[in-house]
């Protein structure tokens, strides 16, 4: 049997619990066993960048690397304040199609021992025990094993030296880092300079349920069965996800999960309720729900290949017309349909090119044939397999230098099929009234002859809508609902602009001297308006008001700009919306 764990010194750091090496014993009947396999700093490793980096999001640092964390950098913390403390960070967006294209060797690693593997998000996925374990030899056996797998799969440097008093798992890096967060324990300050450059890495836990499995991974140790509860007592509370119940329980004095755990479930289930009896169960070592397995998607691709390559795009499109209706009858026969199709092309120099399309269910195998003759013309016009010599061919219709090889239709986000609901007694439904009429003007006008209005985020009329091709999903840069200081007034019939100019007209403002009107940096008039000359017209200025100043993208000198916006009341009742930006006028928008 293995040692009981030693008492912490502070609520704050926990002291793993040790197994032996002849451990194997099951859990207590109701909480399985379960090995989680953990990547410190996932986001990091995922895109490139040399020591020190740090990924951002949402304007925090979501992951930063060992360089990064030995000047003081830390996640949660703001741009500024890590910037000031490492003034040669090197900031990156994340990328999380990088992390988890880079987590899929990891996984198919991981799937070599058990096909049920749960990914939790890039760089981190568990999987069940008990029936590995038993084939593989033990759960120790069966840690080793996969962590020598990770971390081929990762091709990482030698492994560190291990923590004194825990199980070290082969290819994994033991740290005793009770904290939640996903960095590692920061490394001394004066090993900043040294630090290397983040290298991918994997830990490995065990433990009785998945909980408590994730943070045995970011230890790097084996919890003996049954002794989870004791492994988890130590850590704080808000461990436990849930900030609301932690802060309650710190003022009731309950800072750490051992002290919550104590509690009687039925008192805890009384003055908590629901969220606090997960939590609770939590604390005990209890597992609220199950593992959830990965699925793995039916291939339903369909493709041609060329061979001799096809030198002319043409003969592309008649496939395609073929390929979409096999796509059609597969996805009809497994019961699902798409969200989205992928247009994908390959030639024989290496070139490809891929492309996302809209589906949802709604494209017949002609709608699609068309996307797919839209998205070769669009390749075509930006040059994207004519190469870069001078002697292209001058007809552009060639597959690179030698010709296409490749097209390929590949539903993406598959989802059971539910149908759709028609009409009876022989009424047609609008909707298809609607879809039939635009892809007879999209054949004619093109994908982009038609489009449709969707919201934005801005604070002038033209900025707050955005014109998408029919058919084309659309996803806001910026969030129409997020605060814009400086905005108009809410949408209405009445206060919203009945022409807004594609792009903004000048114009000039005088006062009654015929003085232009200026604004300053404090939004300041330098007089009343009293004339607009428009494309050389005068406009008696019956009243205004204003301005509603704005600065933008300060941060971003090349997008930084300042401008004020003016309602003013033309003779007649017309009302202008105008900007001044620079010291010049621009008409922006008309009412009626």
């Amino acid at each position: 049997m293995s040692p009981a764990p030693t008492t912490p010194t502070a609520p704050t750091t926990p002291t793993t619990p040790t197994t032996s090496t002849t451990s194997t014993t099951p859990g207590d009947g109701r909480t399985p066993r379960v090995l989680v396999v953990w990547c410190p700093d996932w986001p990091v490793v995922a895109v490139t960048g040399d020591d020190p980096v740090a990924v951002t999001e949402g304007g925090r640092i979501l992951a930063c690397s060992a360089g990064a964390r030995a000047a003081g950098v830390r996640q949660g913390q703001r741009l500024k304040l890590a910037q000031r403390l490492c003034p040669e960070l090197e900031l990156r967006d994340r990328d999380p199609e990088a992390e988890a294209r880079r987590f899929e060797p990891v996984v198919a690693a991981v799937e070599a021992f058990t096909p049920r593997v749960e990914v939790i998000r890039p760089g981190l996925c568990a999987i069940p025990v008990k029936g590995p374990g038993r084939y593989f030899g033990g759960e120790e056996a069966l840690a080793a094993l996969v962590g020598a797998a990770v971390t081929d799969a990762l091709e990482r440097p030698p492994v560190p030296d291990a923590v004194p008093g825990a199980v070290t798992v082969p290819g994994t890096e033991t740290a005793n880092d009770p904290d939640p967060d996903p960095d590692p324990t920061p490394q001394p300050e004066a090993e900043a300079e040294t630090a290397p450059r983040t290298t991918p890495h994997a830990q490995i836990g065990v433990a009785d349920g998945l909980f408590a499995a994730v943070l045995a991974a970011r230890a790097g140790v084996l919890v003996p069965a049954g002794r989870t509860a004791e492994f988890l007592a130590p850590y704080p509370v808000g461990t436990l996800g849930d900030e609301a119940l932690a802060e309650l329980l710190g003022r009731l004095g309950l800072p750490t999960v051992g002290a919550f755990a104590a509690l009687p479930p039925e008192a805890v289930a009384d003055r908590f309720g629901p969220a606090g009896t997960v939590a609770h169960r939590l604390a005990r070592g209890l597992q609220p729900r199950p593992l959830v397995p990965r699925d793995e998607e039916p291939d339903l691709a369909v493709e041609q290949r060329f061979d001799p390559p096809e030198p002319l795009a043409e003969p592309l499109v008649f496939v395609a017309r073929t390929l979409a209706e096999q796509l059609h009858q597969r996805l009809a026969g497994a019961g699902l349909t798409c969200r989205r199709v992928a247009v994908e092309v390959a030639c024989a120099d290496g070139r490809t090119a891929s492309r996302l399309w809209r589906h949802e269910g709604r494209l017949s195998a002609t709608a699609l044939a068309e996307r797919v003759r839209w998205q070769l013309q669009a390749w075509q016009g930006m040059g994207t397999f004519t190469g870069d010599r001078d002697d292209r061919d001058d007809r552009g219709d060639r597959g690179g230098q030698a010709g296409f090889t490749l097209l390929r239709l590949a539903p993406d986000g598959l989802s059971p099929d539910q149908g759709r609901q028609l009409a009876l007694w022989g009424q047609a439904v609008a909707d298809d009234r609607v879809e039939r009429a635009v892809a007879r003007v999209q054949a004619v006008l093109g994908h982009a002859g038609l489009r449709r209005i969707e919201p934005a985020g801005g604070r002038g009329p033209g900025e707050q809508q955005v014109r998408v091709p029919w058919g084309e999903p659309y996803e806001a840069a910026t969030p129409a609902e997020a605060p814009w200081p400086g905005r108009l007034a809410e949408r209405s019939a009445d206060l919203w602009p009945a022409v807004v100019l594609r792009e903004p007209a000048p114009v000039r403002v005088l006062d009654e001297e015929g003085r232009p009107v200026t604004v300053d940096g404090r939004a300041g008039v330098s007089a009343r308006p009293a004339l607009v000359v428009v494309r050389g017209r005068e406009e008696r200025v019956a009243g205004w008001t204003g301005p509603w100043p704005a600065v933008e993208y300060w941060w971003d000198q090349s997008l930084a700009r300042r401008r004020a916006r003016f309602q003013m009341v033309v003779d007649g009742g017309r009302a202008l919306l105008l900007t001044v930006e620079g010291g010049a006028w621009y008409l922006e928008a008309g009412y009626d």
